[in-house]
């Protein structure tokens, strides 16, 4: 039988967002964070099947059915882990090994060495830069402002002339074939390898995991005839749409936001400057696929693209696809310079920031787009300027924010709220549920006594701050929290399989316990992942969490010599009754400081 690896589990799994898998059988209506529809797995009549798309997991409150999207279409379609594995990639076009002889087929063989010829050409080109025969490179970093920190973060190089990159390649024992197919070399008609990018400043683009997928080059003479920019054309590893460059840096940022600037030179100029948490949309409009990629990561995107008018529409775009995935997307808005690059060097970081924090909503920007089409003075454009600010309100789905932006528009376009209410649809909005914390499966089959639902909620507390909150918690809770504290065997075994992994990320750690084929601890997870636990401080509900078992082993400490001083105490020593009355008494004044 063929043995699938994890990190093929994790490149199917990623190559299918679950909204899209299962929008193909459940109608799904966003609220919030997440999307909610009707189970397909028992019949209701109000919605209690939820859909993360932050952590790619389902859950229903009502039956208590969840997982990742393996564990969907395993239900859905009634087949194996494995059949759903097969399904999967063949809907994302992944092939598969084809024999138990073969970990990967040629296709995949073929992808894994593209990615040692991509690494190979990144230390090609950055160790280049460093080169004499890079000063008109190197003139230009220093122009544009760049450190040596900056450039190593992003490995930025400088390519060489003619087939310099080939004759190294092929040094390195790559073949023609694993070569060409990355674009990076051309064979002419002649039967000559050339070099694509040549005497460029060259930007590797990574995926969200870091590996370099394809590369971007700027000129650096004044040959018109060059093209400022070339980029690697899409191939087996590379899709443009699906990727956006530094996401793989962005996610390690501890900021919930991301700022979307255009351009390779904005992310990295804003980087060094302190904006760890900026990324680029690899020279096309942002795609839907983008969009998921930003709401996964991020919980508010900011865009900050150029001031000018193709830059304004863009936005427009953006916002749109960014509104249709549940983001919380902001604009912002910067004056005295084309793009967010010339504007940090010339006003530096800190009025930067201010911007960030300033930035405005996908209302009042579309209000403010509006507004420039109207005349505020004349009174038919007054009105169609109202019948406009209408549809864009009863967009809006929260009925309190609603509100607010009404508020808000009639005090700065002088028009009555009266007026504005009375074109504003006043339908209420479908109110949204209460969702309760419920007991899982796994909890109602318990074997042992009955365990109480407060110690349950807290554990699994402690395996959603693993999960979620990774680098912050883990320390913490391993050094003060022990396998044995654990009542719920399902969080037991979770617990145990987190302390034996070698994760280092958050992201590794979901895909470690993703990949524990049993239905009712993926259903357990997912219900783990979609609760709302309220937790304002990581540090102060750990600090809780440790504070709370560690008077819990005072307290079965009490009891425990108490019971021993009661029934054993005609078989204990004089001094080993007075050590363990000593013990007693330091338990008790201990456990009165904690109260």
């Amino acid at each position: 039988m063929v043995q699938y690896t994890d990190e093929l589990k994790e490149e199917i799994r990623s190559a299918n967002d679950i909204v899209d898998v299962i929008s193909q059988y459940v109608s799904l209506k966003r609220s919030g964070r997440n999307f909610f529809g009707l189970c397909p797995f028992h019949k209701e009549k109000s919605p209690s099947f939820s859909v993360s798309v932050d952590r790619q997991y389902f859950h229903c409150f009502g039956c208590h059915k969840g997982g990742d999207v393996f564990t969907f279409v395993s239900e859905i379609e009634k087949v194996s882990f494995k059949e759903a594995l097969e399904l999967l990639a063949e809907r994302a076009k992944i092939s598969l090994p084809v024999s138990e002889n073969a970990d990967f087929n040629k296709k995949q063989y073929l992808k894994d060495r593209m990615f040692k010829v991509n690494a190979e050409t990144t230390l090609f080109y950055h160790e280049r830069l460093y080169k004499p025969l890079a000063k008109i490179a190197q003139d230009y970093v220093k122009q544009r402002k760049l450190d040596n920190n900056t450039l190593k973060a992003f490995k930025i190089g400088y390519s060489g002339e003619y087939n310099e990159l080939y004759k190294y390649l092929k040094s390195k024992n790559f073949k023609d074939e694993e070569i060409l197919s990355t674009g990076l070399v051309n064979k002419n008609d002649n039967g000559e390898y050339i070099d694509r990018f040549r005497k460029r400043l060259m930007f590797p683009i990574m995926d969200v995991s870091g590996r370099v997928i394809a590369f971007g080059g700027r000129k650096l003479d004044n040959n018109e005839k060059m093209a400022k920019y070339i980029n690697s054309n899409e191939n087996l590893v590379y899709s443009k749409k699906k990727n956006l460059f530094a996401l793989n840096l962005a996610k390690q940022s501890d900021s919930k936001k991301i700022i979307l600037v255009e351009g390779y030179m904005d992310a990295i100029s804003l980087y060094q400057r302190g904006f760890n948490n900026v990324v680029a949309s690899l020279g096309t409009a942002l795609t839907e696929e983008q969009g998921r990629l930003l709401r996964r990561y991020s919980e508010q995107v900011i865009l900050s693209y150029d001031s000018d008018g193709a830059g304004q529409e863009a936005i427009m775009r953006g916002l749109s696809i960014l509104e249709n995935q549940g983001c919380d997307a902001r604009v912002l808005q910067m004056d005295g310079a084309k793009d967010p690059d010339e504007y940090v060097i010339k006003y530096g970081s800190g009025r930067f920031k201010l911007l960030v924090e300033n930035a405005i909503s996908l209302v009042e920007f579309k209000i403010k787009m509006l507004k420039n089409k109207y005349n505020l003075e004349n009174a038919n454009d007054k009105i169609r300027f109202l019948k406009e600010i209408t549809k864009i309100l009863s967009d809006v789905d929260n009925k309190i924010e609603r509100e607010i932006y009404i508020d808000k528009i009639s005090e700065q376009y002088n028009i009555s709220k009266e007026a504005i209410y009375a074109e504003v649809n006043k339908e209420a909005y479908v109110s949204k549920n209460t969702e309760k914390i419920l007991i899982s499966p796994i909890q109602r089959k318990e074997k042992k006594e009955e365990i109480n639902q407060t110690i349950v909620k807290r554990e699994n507390m402690i395996i959603y701050l693993l999960i979620n909150h990774f680098k912050e918690a883990y320390e913490k809770i391993v050094t003060n929290i022990f396998i044995e504290d654990f009542k719920l065997e399902a969080n037991k075994l979770l617990f145990e399989t987190i302390l034996n992994s070698s994760a280092e990320d958050s992201d590794k750690i979901l895909q470690i316990v993703s990949n524990i084929e049993n239905p009712e601890i993926q259903s357990h997870v997912s219900e783990i992942l979609v609760t709302d636990y309220e937790i304002n401080s990581i540090d102060k509900c750990i600090e809780d969490l440790v504070n709370t078992y560690n008077k819990e082993r005072l307290v079965n400490r009490k009891i425990e010599i108490i019971q021993t001083l009661d029934s054993g105490s005609a078989s204990l020593t004089k001094e080993e009754i007075a050590k363990l009355e000593q013990e007693l008494s330091s338990i008790i004044v201990e456990l009165a400081k904690r109260k």
